[in-house]
């Protein structure tokens, strides 16, 4: 399992040298091929783990005297968030290798070795993130996705990417001082970066570290109020988006939340308190920051601002005591990987084949490009939480916990009903879009529209079939 482990860490590594160093026709295929490879050790490592018993695996990797500084976690939480980042990295490579084209009608282009690249390293820098046992760990993985955003939010070169990309590195890094904090904090009173040592923490100290994972985790998720970063960094290329706001940099802010959650102790309450609290504000903010948008990436991004926040209240709730609120927020964080990298990419097809992604210039798409169309609306529908799509397995626990909890903490009965108000009336806004946009007469643009390459038709087939049976395989897995 150790020899497993290491492969799927280092496989993106050694493939971002080996496309870096290949002739630029051989890039695509070569990057595709290696994060396939990935993918494969990925769930050879999920099978040797179940055929194990399902035991969580430590595995030692660097230690000085007794302290540990970096190592790496095998357990249910890690093996199923692992698959999301390799898997939706190998998706997100053979899509490229046809949106990366000179057959783009909005960015005529064909893709670099550094793009390849790149994007190889985000896969292997998440893929460490993910299965790192101590903080200091977390902390060298957080950065190093932070260097990735901004080389591909850049990837275009213009004025504006460049921007965006120095916003989105700068804020994120100003999270990544409360992860420092934590680390910090932690070794001072443990006397090691093992995440297991935050069960010994209690009284201000936990509340210092908590506090600080947490401020770090609004960071990279694009939380009030740390959010301005994500809206702008839709300057990236499609698939970079669909990556970044399905599987990484986004995921990595709940994620290092939802393990120190399940790593700790008796976490403070005030920390639930204020996660809870910011997590409705987003939810509402990012709701209404939908409604003037007309750039389809930029009302996902939205969207994903308050898909986040979903995840952040369960994982709040489970703060309390509520199992059923963790495990929701665990399989939440699945269940939207693909969901929302179904609709970016449904975003990249419409750009690619027509030409724009503006909603109002997009109509009729279903006459001429039904495969999109079919997406939009599998991607509305598992966004929004309607059954039997992903999205309503993810939401329902959540609503259950939340429910139950306010009980004995009458508050959250207000905070529960808001959600639902906000559930409800992101639906009504997505079938909206999606009335004027895919039935109906063919807009000129639609009309005209070029053909798909099968590598983008393959990758939108998959993910339709993921946002249906997702939930399945994380209930699965999760017991």
């Amino acid at each position: 399992m150790e020899t497993l482990a290491l492969t799927v860490l280092l496989l993106p590594f050694v493939g971002a040298l080996v496309v870096s160093l290949a002739p630029r026709q051989t890039a695509p295929m070569l990057a595709t091929a290696m994060a396939l490879l990935a993918t494969i050790a990925t769930v050879t490592l999920a099978a040797g783990f179940h055929a194990a018993g399902s035991v969580t695996v430590d595995i030692p990797m660097l230690s000085i005297g007794q302290v540990a500084l970096f190592g790496m976690t095998v357990d249910r939480i890690s093996t199923l968030i692992l698959f999301v980042v390799v898997f939706l990295g190998l998706l997100v490579a053979l899509y490229s290798t046809g949106y990366l084209t000179r057959g783009n009608r909005e960015h005529p282009h064909d893709g670099s070795n550094r793009y390849y690249a790149f994007l190889l390293i985000f896969i292997g820098a998440m893929s460490g993130l993910v299965l790192s046992s101590t903080l200091l760990g977390q902390l060298l993985f957080f950065e190093i996705t932070g260097g990735c955003s901004w080389a591909l939010i850049s990837y275009y070169q213009s004025e504006k990417s460049q921007r965006s990309a120095m916003k989105a590195l700068l804020i994120t890094h100003v999270g990544s001082l409360g992860l420092y904090l934590a680390a910090a904090t932690l070794f001072l009173q443990t006397g090691t970066f093992a995440l297991s040592a935050l069960g010994q923490l209690n009284g201000s100290t936990a509340l210092i570290v908590y506090g600080g994972i947490l401020f770090a985790a609004w960071g990279k998720s694009a939380q009030l109020p740390l959010q301005a970063w994500l809206p702008d960094a839709m300057e990236a290329p499609t698939p970079v988006s669909a990556y970044l706001h399905a599987a990484s940099m986004v995921k990595v802010g709940v994620y290092i939340f939802a393990r120190a959650i399940s790593e700790g102790g008796e976490i403070p309450h005030i920390i639930g308190w204020v996660g809870v609290t910011m997590a409705t504000i987003t939810l509402v903010y990012g709701f209404l920051m939908y409604l003037p948008q007309k750039d389809m990436k930029r009302l996902l991004a939205w969207s994903t601002i308050s898909q986040l926040a979903w995840i952040f209240l369960a994982l709040s709730l489970s703060i309390f005591g509520s199992k059923m609120a963790f495990t929701a927020g665990i399989v939440y964080i699945f269940n939207h990987a693909f969901a929302k990298s179904l609709f970016f990419l449904v975003a990249g097809a419409l750009s690619y084949s027509c030409g724009t992604r503006m909603l109002p210039r997009l109509r009729g798409v279903m006459r001429t490009l039904p495969l999109p169309g079919i997406g939009f609306c599998v991607a509305a529908l598992a966004i929004t939480g309607v059954p039997p799509f992903s999205g309503f397995f993810s939401k329902f626990p959540l609503f259950a916990a939340g429910f139950a909890l306010s009980d004995q903490y009458p508050i959250l009965l207000a905070v529960m009903i808001l959600a639902l108000v906000e559930s409800v009336a992101s639906f009504g806004w997505f079938i909206y879009w999606f009335g004027r946009v895919v039935p109906g007469e063919p807009s000129d643009e639609v009309a005209q529209a070029a053909p798909l390459p099968w590598s983008m038709r393959v990758v939108l087939v998959i993910l339709v079939v993921m946002s249906l049976a997702s939930s399945v395989i994380a209930a699965a897995w999760m017991g």
